[in-house]
């Protein structure tokens, strides 16, 4: 039997029933804070939706298409991040998600999405998942975490990547098993995938352990689209006919970068979304680093105000989703026409990574 039809057919752990109810309960818990945060934000465009803030930079993977890890970088101290988690709760941050890196290397992770909860914010997580226990789960879930997402990048590992469904199919049991938190398992189409069906044989083995399933369309290394093959697109049309869509997930920009299409849209990074790196700066989105490049203390909400309403000329081929997603709330109302804010000199530790300069808008 192939490693496709193995992954298709494995059954789902079995759960006990007292924690269908329990997961029950903190899902629908879950789905009023998610709901009075989409209303809040169609209400008021005065405050953050989103933000993504690193503990770590350092990976235990190298993935050969990443520019968002190193091998070296130490965790960002506690206490500075519980002042990075203030300072965005003072702008009202409804959503604060620890990206990396690998935050699960962070030492006080779970201190850190503890104060994300105590401000009233959804705590989430992005990993590769590698470093998954049925111990680390149960922390995670006491630590109050909301949301995970894993992205799988391939059914069997490669040159490229190491992110596998045959290495993390075990991490994906053990979170049917044990988490009390939404999972989200992303899979991609692109460049430097061998194969695509990978991402649709991935798709039904997430929908298949009672898990949320989405697929990303790959991007260069400043997040911009790469045209997808024929085969490729079949392929994404036919995960998305999957179904199991959920509000929290709006992905409909990615019919059009399907399709090799530019995506009109109004990007609110700078504003609605804010990408913090480990030196404590606001960057656009983790491939926009290096502007505005201005310390998370130093940021007002004036400069929030004026992101909100500046043009960012990368985003028709933009594949970052989860600004794209952020940019739904927004895309309806207040046209873009403010000129950028003068970057601040790139950090070294952006030079170090090879991160580019974004073009000027």
């Amino acid at each position: 039997m192939s490693a496709n039809t193995q992954a298709e057919v494995k059954p789902r752990p079995q759960v006990h029933f007292a924690t269908r109810l329990r997961r029950q309960a903190l899902r629908l818990n879950r789905l009023g804070r998610e709901l009075k945060m989409i209303a809040w934000g169609l209400m008021d465009t005065k405050h953050v939706l989103l933000a993504h803030l690193i503990p770590i930079r350092r990976c235990n993977l190298s993935c050969a298409y990443c520019n968002e890890y190193d091998d070296h970088s130490k965790p960002v101290p506690l206490d500075l991040m519980y002042r990075r988690v203030d300072r965005l709760a003072a702008f009202g941050a409804s959503i604060i998600t620890m990206s990396g890196g690998e935050p699960l290397l962070h030492p006080d992770l779970d201190d850190i999405l503890w104060r994300i909860r105590r401000t009233g914010a959804l705590a989430g997580m992005i990993t590769n998942g590698y470093l998954l226990t049925a111990e680390r789960i149960q922390r995670l879930n006491q630590a109050g975490l909301d949301h995970l997402q894993i992205s799988i990048d391939n059914v069997m590992p490669d040159e490229v990547s190491k992110k596998s469904l045959k290495v993390l199919d075990q991490k994906l049991e053990l979170l049917a098993e044990h988490a009390d938190f939404h999972v989200n398992i992303n899979s991609v189409l692109g460049s430097g995938v061998r194969d695509p069906q990978d991402a649709l044989t991935i798709a039904k083995r997430a929908l298949a352990l009672g898990f949320s399933s989405t697929v990303g369309v790959i991007h260069d290394e400043q997040g911009q689209l790469r045209t997808l093959s024929d085969k490729a697109t079949d392929i994404y049309h036919e995960i998305k006919n999957l179904g199991k869509g959920s509000y929290a997930r709006i992905n409909w920009f990615q019919h059009d970068l399907a399709d090799g299409k530019p995506h009109e849209w109004r990007c609110r990074s700078g504003s609605r979304y804010l990408y913090i790196c480990e030196d404590g700066l606001v960057h656009y989105c983790s491939q926009q680093r290096g502007f505005p490049a201005i310390p998370l203390d130093d940021y007002t909400r004036e400069m929030l105000r004026q992101e909100f309403f500046t043009k960012k000329a990368c985003a028709p081929h933009c594949t970052i989703s989860c600004v794209q997603q952020v940019g739904t709330i927004d895309n309806w109302r207040s046209p873009q026409t403010q000129p950028g804010f003068r970057p601040y000199p790139k950090p070294a530790s952006l030079v170090q990574l090879g991160s580019p300069t974004p073009g000027a808008d």
